[in-house]
């Protein structure tokens, strides 16, 4: 969305906040033409209820930003509870870069929402290869847009680095994990592995979600740091040998194809990660992440990644990540949009995108 920025605003609307006032809309401007929108409605009001207000809010929002002619950027099905009376947006996009219904707490209605968004969109970009497998049948314009990397960003950590605060005390070697900690993670893996290694310091940094405290496992080597924001990342990894994917194999991690394995490799950091499909294709094919599932392979794994030599990891990586940017995938999306844009165009270009995700922190 940020490179959409360059040429129109985009407004990004995320999940509601409850809160005990009025319905109110919280616009924050991250970039020039950048806005991160967030509903704050009444705790009280019934899922209903909350959709029509927000498409309310969200009509304001439009008004009074004087947009009339915007492309509709769907990151979930379930916007369209309040904006499938928006019928003025010049191209829809369903940028589906997981398969919500898998996820714990998932909406009973959302395939349902699902099947409708396909039959609205004009383009289907998927975040994985697995996932574009899964979809391709389900619209005539499905495209796969793998996870691409701010290289030049994670490269920072192959640098030296100040250490962040709460990492300076923890002993080394340090296997790494940034991301939310969720249903998508096997606990007892890095519980197993944890009590296999102890003079290893596992260091997971990332918000909690969906799950209570008590599922985590406590370790005297389990560091758990809490969300960072992105700019801080660096500095985190800079300070990890190994780099952990340790996914549970379930239905919310059936099509999941992880950002940070770009990112961890960017960083120079070695790769360990459980047989995830879309890591193991391309990641484990090259050489590039080592894959084990079992407790005594994951252990194994890890000690070859910090037996190895770093400086031929490291031109490993960067061979496979050269080209790779946000920068290419926007430019193939644009590639795709525009003709559409051209289809539908009377006399101007869209003011604005509309983009409703997930709301969920940056780990």
């Amino acid at each position: 969305m940020s490179r959409f920025a360059a040429r129109q605003r985009v407004f990004y609307v995320e999940e509601p906040v409850p809160h005990d006032g009025p319905a109110t809309l919280q616009v924050s401007q991250r970039d020039a033409n950048l806005y991160v929108v967030v509903p704050h409605l009444p705790g009280h009001l019934s899922a209903a209820a909350a959709a029509g207000v927000q498409e309310q809010l969200l009509e304001r929002l439009l008004a009074s930003r004087r947009i009339h002619t915007f492309v509709a950027w769907y990151y979930t099905p379930m916007a369209l509870t309040f904006t499938s009376r928006m019928r003025s947006a010049q191209a829809v996009i369903y940028d589906c870069m997981d398969d919500l219904s898998g996820f714990r707490g998932a909406a009973p209605e959302l395939v349902q929402r699902e099947a409708e968004l396909f039959g609205r969109a004009d383009l289907v970009f998927t975040g994985g290869r697995s996932l574009f497998e899964a979809k391709r049948q389900q619209h005539a314009a499905v495209h796969l847009f793998p996870s691409s990397v701010d290289v030049h960003h994670f490269a920072a950590a192959r640098l030296p680095q100040a250490e962040p605060a709460d990492q300076t005390a923890i002993a080394h070697p340090r296997l790494g994990y940034c991301g939310v900690l969720d249903e998508r993670l096997n606990f007892e893996l890095l519980a197993s592995v944890a009590d296999a290694r102890p003079d290893w310091q596992m260091v997971l940094v990332g918000p909690l979600a969906k799950i209570d405290p008590s599922e985590l496992p406590r370790r005297p080597n389990i560091h758990y740091l809490g969300p960072k924001a992105y700019a801080e990342l660096p500095a985190y990894l800079s300070g990890w040998e190994v780099a952990l994917l340790p996914f549970a194999h379930n239905d919310a991690t059936r099509f999941i194809s992880p950002t940070k394995t770009p990112e961890y490799l960017a960083a120079g950091c070695g790769v360990v990660s459980t047989s995830v499909r879309d890591v193991v294709r391309p990641y484990g094919e090259r050489g590039l992440a080592r894959i084990a599932d079992t407790p005594r392979q994951f252990v194994a794994s890890v000690a070859a990644a910090l037996a190895e030599d770093p400086s031929v990891r490291r031109r490993r990586a960067d061979a496979f990540l050269e080209g790779m940017s946000w920068d290419a995938t926007w430019d193939a999306m644009r590639s795709l949009l525009d003709p559409v844009l051209i289809g539908r165009r009377e006399t101007r270009e869209p003011q604005a995108a509309v983009a409703a995700g997930v709301g969920v922190g940056v780990a």
